[in-house]
């Protein structure tokens, strides 16, 4: 997916970007070129890919969420910033906590932060189940199954909040028992399977709250 194909891709989920933004996410996509020399952020590095697979990819909740009547938003096992730092560019409204279990990586999201100059956002070291606060959003990319990841981000939901899990194909995952158990606690709100533009690789968001 070249920045062409981006803007366009965008479009079609009702994503203006602006010049500022694009910008943005280049020096995004160019420091983590080079932090990933040093620690292991990603095995996507090439551009088309990391447009497609990571830029991309973090703005499709907006499908089942609208970011802009969102004021908080918490990234769960962010890893590299995806989906939260791209969710802040795009989304400069959010106030964003980014959270990772690894040091070396919150040492690289200040530094995205810091270079990006992006403000309301922070990254914090912690394991999800350990860490409190309350958020309109929450979400988390590609972290563990989602029987386990309800442990590690429900507690961070709002009463009015939702969490958005997302994920490849779900089909495995959210078997029907494995539904029926996460309903005795949780609403399931939505599941929306899609493919990616181009490659047609599966994708899911399942949108939780509490009952």
């Amino acid at each position: 997916m070249n920045k062409e194909d981006f803007i366009e891709a965008l479009k079609e989920i009702n994503i203006e970007i602006t010049e500022k933004q694009l910008k943005q996410l280049d020096q995004f996509y160019h420091l983590m070129l080079e932090w990933n020399e040093k620690i292991n952020l990603t095995r996507i590095t090439e551009e088309t890919e990391v447009y497609l697979k990571h830029f991309y990819d973090s703005l499709t909740i907006t499908k089942v969420v609208d970011l802009k009547e969102k004021r908080t938003l918490c990234d769960v096992g962010t890893g590299a910033g995806f989906p939260g730092i791209v969710l802040k560019i795009v989304f400069p409204n959010l106030k964003v906590t980014l959270i990772d279990s690894l040091q070396k990586r919150v040492n690289y999201l200040n530094e995205i932060i810091k270079v990006l100059q992006l403000t309301d956002i922070e990254a914090i070291h912690s394991r999800g189940e350990d860490y409190k606060g309350q958020y309109d959003v929450v979400t988390s990319r590609a972290v563990a199954n989602i029987e386990k990841l309800v442990n590690y981000t429900m507690h961070l939901v709002s009463k009015d909040g939702v969490f958005v899990a997302m994920k490849g194909n779900i089909e495995e995952e959210l078997t029907t028992s494995v539904a029926n158990k996460l309903k005795q606690k949780y609403n399931i709100l939505k599941v929306e399977e899609f493919l990616l533009p181009k490659e047609n690789s599966k994708r899911s968001l399942v949108v939780m709250s509490h009952k």
